[in-house]
């Protein structure tokens, strides 16, 4: 998560660097979230109640297997969205909704077969003092309730070289209250929170910031759990440092930042054939989670965002036909303030989550599953053809120009319908024929997309 302050009149206004996400079971990693339906979608800001909805009338109906919701803390007042990560204490009571709207989502959700992962901030708590969203009144380094002064690290200035791990894991992040989770009691109050959310039915959880804690910590926080269901860690990659990704694979999945830089350097290069070695340089598939963006990178121009138009919405696509990782789609809101918190009412969403060409693929990865990659064409930079076994194919052409190319593919032959285009319910005008030799004549538009799978057949 990334942080850009200043204190103000004793309270925290503005974002730094810090990563932390985790997903794990003691030992064990797993790539791609337990069962048939292995994407994520990120929710980022919204209303719990809205969450719900959104669960019932587009996530279970396009296939999505979680939803990752923001922070469920009572945090500091404010209006911008980095608010939510400085909690106050471990209550729902938050501007995204109460205890009853936090349940009530994870039951509509789950109704609809959706599972919910919960962002967890439980590196630091906030800075200065005041009263949070819920009413509860603090001080830095006194958190009624939680947490006093000997719960947190002695270090008591801000990190200022990643390249010490005690600076990165035991000083403060700008100016944030370090705990120190070294500690059995913090440990036992973190556990505490995480299983009190279990108890609500949440499936699983993003650890923020977990680059600013130990791995061995975040591992014993995650036993003294009953069952600690689901775990990624935010760990965000740095050249020279000394905190790695690599720490917290045996603690759970890890969110690879490389991979949405590597694709913003592809699509915005013009030279999208280099994605045939995605994975190359970064964590191993069955530990990273794959994202386009998030709220962070999205604001430090480090990855494409919603206002790169078709290129963003083709990594996407590739994102979630590529077997590289196991897929998060975020999904935000329109910003021209890097501060700015989430619209107050329907209007300024992104909803990616919604496209036609996303929900299209999250299909496509469903039935494609684990199949390997095969049949791999490319013109030598703006266009790119790649099979899933006998399961898939996807085209893209990030070109100015129009597409017409005759491809292979391993897929029975039949008739398609062209899912990056159309819904397999009302397909009228967007199928494709693969030939008995398994060949289709592609014909895709400047910055489209073709999407073919076994379970989208029309004949």
């Amino acid at each position: 998560m990334q942080y850009r302050f200043r204190v103000i009149g004793g309270t925290l206004a503005g974002v730094m660097t810090a990563a932390g996400v985790m997903t794990f079971t003691p030992g064990q990693s797993q790539a791609a979230p337990p069962g048939e339906k292995t994407v994520t979608v990120t929710m980022f800001e919204r209303r719990y109640a809205d969450v719900a909805r959104a669960c019932t009338d587009e996530l279970g109906p396009a296939g999505y297997g979680f939803v990752q919701v923001s922070p469920a803390s009572e945090h500091i007042q404010g209006d911008q969205w980095w608010t939510s990560y400085q909690p106050v204490s471990y209550r729902i009571a938050g501007r995204l909704g109460d205890r009853e709207a936090f349940a009530g989502m994870v039951d509509a959700c789950h109704s609809a077969g959706v599972k919910v992962m919960a962002d967890a901030v439980v590196n630091h708590m906030a800075a200065g003092s005041g009263t949070g969203t819920g009413g509860t009144a603090y001080t830095k380094y006194d958190y009624p309730g939680y947490f006093q002064d000997g719960d947190f690290h002695t270090c008591r200035a801000d990190i200022t070289d990643y390249t010490d791990r005690d600076d990165v894991q035991n000083c403060e992040l700008v100016g944030l209250s370090d705990l120190d989770t070294g500690k059995e009691e913090v440990r036992a109050t973190i556990a505490a929170y995480l299983d009190d959310l279990r108890s609500l039915g949440v499936d699983g959880f993003r650890i923020d910031a977990a680059k600013h804690m130990a791995a061995d910590d975040l591992a014993a926080v995650k036993e003294k759990m009953s069952d600690p269901g689901f775990w990624v860690s935010e760990v965000i990659h740095g050249g020279g440092e000394a905190v790695r990704p690599e720490e917290y694979t045996g603690v759970g999945d890890v969110d690879e930042f490389r991979y949405g830089g590597h694709l913003r350097s592809a699509f915005q290069g013009g030279d999208i054939a280099q994605l045939k070695s995605v994975a190359d340089g970064k964590l191993g598939s069955d530990s990273a989670r794959t994202f386009v963006d998030n709220w962070d990178t999205e604001r430090n121009g480090s990855t494409l965002t919603y206002k790169d138009g078709a290129a963003y919405t083709l990594a996407n696509v590739f994102m979630l036909a590529s077997p590289y990782g196991s897929p998060n789609v975020y999904s935000g809101y329109e910003w021209s303030s890097e501060d700015a918190g989430p619209p107050s009412g329907a209007d300024g969403w992104t909803n990616v989550h919604a496209r036609r060409a996303i929900t299209g693929m999250v299909g496509f990865r469903n039935t494609v599953g684990s199949a390997e990659l095969t049949d791999w064409w490319d013109n030598g930079g703006s266009a790119i053809a790649f099979g899933r076994g006998d399961k898939g194919f996807v085209a893209l052409n990030n070109g100015d120009g129009d597409l017409s190319e005759t491809l292979t593919t391993s897929l029975p032959a039949g008739t398609y319908c062209d899912v990056a285009v159309a819904s397999p319910d009302d397909c009228d005008g967007a199928t494709v024929t693969v030939g008995d030799d398994g060949t289709v004549q592609a014909s895709l538009p400047a910055h489209g997309a073709l999407a073919l799978h076994t379970g989208a057949r029309t004949d």
